[in-house]
């Protein structure tokens, strides 16, 4: 299995997750032309891709979707609700043929030639958030992003991941006296905002485990975040948490950890 972000910001997100046989985007918030030269840049064509996965409908993760589902034609993958914003005529994608997006559901299994993929909720003000979880064989991987908060839910579905594609959107003194208006500050600092890199560390040491192979942080803020800090943070609290816990045996420093580029391909990891 192989996992890599083609592109994650605040201002655009599109990952990669394959297997020999099978080759998924999750989200397409990025113009059609930077997605197919990000698939091209995999060794891929846009005829190779199986599917197309959207969390939700915000434009930072549709954004290329009309063009590519009527370029290419291919499956989509939504909630039923999230199926609903795309279609709405009021949505900026245009027309899409609604015979192209399959609805799926929360911790419904969908197969995907040799991929299992697992749909999981999300706390997002989107209409119906999720997050996706793989597998192929004993290999599992996790993208999950937008979400402004986690819970037991959270951790329990997330167990076990091999390679997981993580939030850590914003710090928050960069965010409490950055330039945004005061309702869009209490938004993402919601719990159903964006998570922090602070929140960030908190899930990530939760989900430590032997075989947790590699981990990328994405999602970043252009305004609220910079890749240094996002990756410090993050793995200091993940270290205070062992020390003041120390009940896992398991240090960061043995994990491999990205920081997701803004507007082109991040490091391939393949498990």
């Amino acid at each position: 299995m192989r996992l890599t972000s083609i592109a994650s910001g605040s201002s655009g997100n599109c990952i990669f997750v394959g297997t020999d046989a099978t080759h998924i985007l999750v989200d397409v918030g990025i113009s059609g032309k930077k997605i197919e030269a990000g698939v091209n840049e995999l060794g891929l064509s846009m005829n190779d891709i199986d599917g197309i996965l959207i969390t939700h409908e915000h434009s930072d993760h549709i954004a290329g979707l009309g063009v590519i589902a009527r370029r290419y034609g291919i499956q989509i993958y939504a909630t039923p609700l999230t199926k609903k914003a795309i279609l709405d005529p009021r949505s900026k994608v245009g027309n899409i043929d609604e015979e192209l997006i399959c609805e799926i559901y929360p911790d419904e299994k969908l197969t995907i030639k040799d991929l299992i993929i697992n749909p999981m909720k999300v706390s997002h003000d989107a209409i119906d958030p999720v997050a996706y979880r793989f597998k192929e064989g004993d290999k599992r991987a996790a993208v999950v992003t937008d979400l402004g908060n986690f819970n037991d839910y959270t951790v329990e579905s997330l167990k076990g991941t091999n390679v997981l594609f993580l939030e850590a959107n914003h710090d928050v003194n960069m965010l409490q006296v950055g330039p945004y208006p005061y309702y869009l500050k209490q938004r993402i600092l919601s719990d159903h905002g964006h998570l922090s890199n602070e929140r960030a560390g908190n899930l990530l040491y939760n989900l430590l485990h032997d075989d947790l192979k590699a981990v990328f942080l994405g999602h970043l803020s252009k305004e609220n975040n910079i890749p240094e800090l996002a990756y410090e943070s993050v793995r200091c609290e993940v270290t205070m948490n062992t020390s003041m816990n120390d009940n896992k045996g398991i240090s960061i420093n043995d994990i491999p950890m990205y920081v997701a580029k803004r507007d082109e391909l991040s490091n391939i990891v393949t498990i």
